[in-house]
């Protein structure tokens, strides 16, 4: 992941305050720097605080012209400007034309007044159009960018640091790159993605990010004693004074934590780390409210790697690619890029920790088409006068290698296990032209280790028994 050419300029550009700070939460961002004046951006229910006091904010008609926002609304306010004048245009040019026509006609001068006035209307109304849809454009970018085209401004100016609370549109999201090597090795890449849309353009002297949330309400919890007494009979006017008091206290808790929760909803050589498990610092990050993503590495990192094809036919008939590592550092998104020896192999794969390992499932194995089907159903009973059910069942697997290369797959399957003594479950027996390595695991679980050389076909029939009072009904 490389930085666009308008990033890289953005970065030559950028000048950071030596005191400027962003920490950005879950649910909101905290932005902190000296001001040059008094404009704050084009934001919404944001707050701004100088020395802990609240500043307040007033909407501002004219801001800087050397901010790039400022630039950018200026531009669209220009072009709504020249797209009325043309538009002012058209109707007073359609006014002379239909003035009265002068009694003594010359023919040739009223051919030529006509061609001019059709030539000059059509340029008008092109001209209309286009501004028409460039101003639309203006105005869909914008949009991506900030929640309002209004500047804001603090009324009063502060000598110190500012704290600007900003409730949205500052997000973050970690994402991962690993690379496979022989499926014997990985090569993880983690990036902070992060996207700012809330009107203010920030330069960040430091920046810190926090996979939770600023507002936290906890709920206090004190001992009370467990108290035992003598049983009173209480009368109903007291149950319904206890109600009474119940529910105020309830409805002023939930007022206090409503309180509480409050708000809404590269070559400047930029240093990202790892400070803990799901928390991460970047210096000097260039913010812009663009819309568009940043995309800093935090960290690169190699394991030991296991790879193998699996497939549970009972659930699904795809054969898929498993790769199992122990990461060196907390996984903190379970959405991957997956290259194989740096050619790009899923962008969009899905990982889970699974059994103190993290697991990837990197790709679906085409080659190896897998069909299901349930044989058919036979009963017979057994037992002193035939009081026990036996049920036999079971149903088959073909397997097939479509490829002109050998394939090796772990295939997952089950039979019924059963919770009681009065069911019982067994396997009988798998069946199929060439022996199958399997094992029989607990509850219910059938292991089976598959090797098909090329283009060959295996048909697998698992049998399994159940066996109940005839008395019983049972489903499975």
């Amino acid at each position: 992941m490389s930085p666009s050419k308008p990033l890289i300029l953005l970065l030559l550009g950028s000048t950071f305050s030596l005191g400027s700070s962003l920490s950005v939460y879950q649910d909101k961002a905290f932005y902190t720097f000296m001001p040059e004046n008094n404009f704050i951006g084009f934001v919404q229910d944001v707050s701004v605080k100088c020395k802990g006091t609240t500043i307040p904010l007033a909407d501002m008609s004219l801001c800087p012209p050397e901010q790039r926002l400022c630039k950018l609304v200026t531009n669209l306010q220009n072009l709504e400007e020249t797209h009325r004048a043309t538009g002012a245009n058209i109707k007073t040019l359609e006014q002379l034309m239909g003035l009265p026509k002068p009694t003594t006609l010359d023919a040739k001068a009223l051919i030529d007044t006509a061609r001019v006035t059709a030539q000059e209307k059509a340029k008008l109304f092109t001209k209309e159009k286009k501004l028409t849809i460039q101003i639309n454009q203006e105005r869909n970018s914008l949009r991506k960018q900030v929640p309002r085209l209004v500047g804001s401004k603090i009324k009063s100016s502060c000598e110190d640091e500012i704290e600007v609370s900003i409730p949205f549109g500052i997000h973050f999201t970690t994402m991962y790159e690993a690379n496979i090597v022989e499926d014997k090795e990985i090569e993880v890449t983690q990036y902070l993605s992060v996207r700012n849309s809330s009107g203010v353009d920030i330069y960040a002297n430091t920046a810190y990010f926090y996979y939770k949330s600023a507002n936290q309400y906890v709920n206090p919890v004190h001992f009370n004693p467990w108290v035992v007494s003598k049983y009173v009979a209480r009368t109903t006017r007291h149950i319904d004074m206890v109600r009474k008091t119940m529910r105020k206290e309830a409805v002023s808790m939930a007022m206090t934590e409503a309180d509480d929760m409050g708000g809404a909803m590269i070559p400047q050589a930029v240093k990202a780390s790892y400070e803990d498990a799901r928390e991460y610092k970047i210096e000097k990050l260039p913010l812009p409210s663009s819309g568009v993503p940043v995309d800093v590495q935090i960290l690169s990192w190699k394991s030991a790697l296991r790879c193998e094809v699996r497939a549970y036919p009972y659930a699904n008939t795809s054969a898929f690619q498993v790769c199992t590592f122990t990461p060196k550092y907390q996984i903190d998104s379970n959405a991957w890029k997956i290259k194989s020896s740096g050619v790009m192999l899923n962008e969009r794969a899905t990982g889970e920790y699974r059994e103190n390992n993290y697991t990837l499932y990197t790709k679906v194995e085409k080659d190896i088409q897998i069909q299901r089907k349930q044989m058919v159903k036979k009963e017979r009973e057994t037992g002193i006068f035939g009081g026990t059910a036996r049920k036999k069942d079971g149903f088959t697997i073909t397997i097939t290698n479509k490829s002109d290369k050998e394939k090796s797959l772990t295939l997952i399957e089950r039979i019924p296990t059963s919770t009681t003594d009065e069911i019982k479950a067994k396997l009988l027996n798998i069946n199929s032209d060439k022996k199958v390595n399997y094992k029989m695991l607990k509850d219910g679980k059938i292991k089976m280790d598959i090797t098909l050389v090329a283009n060959e076909t295996k048909k697998i029939e698992v049998l399994f028994e159940i066996s109940y009072d005839k008395d019983l009904k049972v489903s499975y």
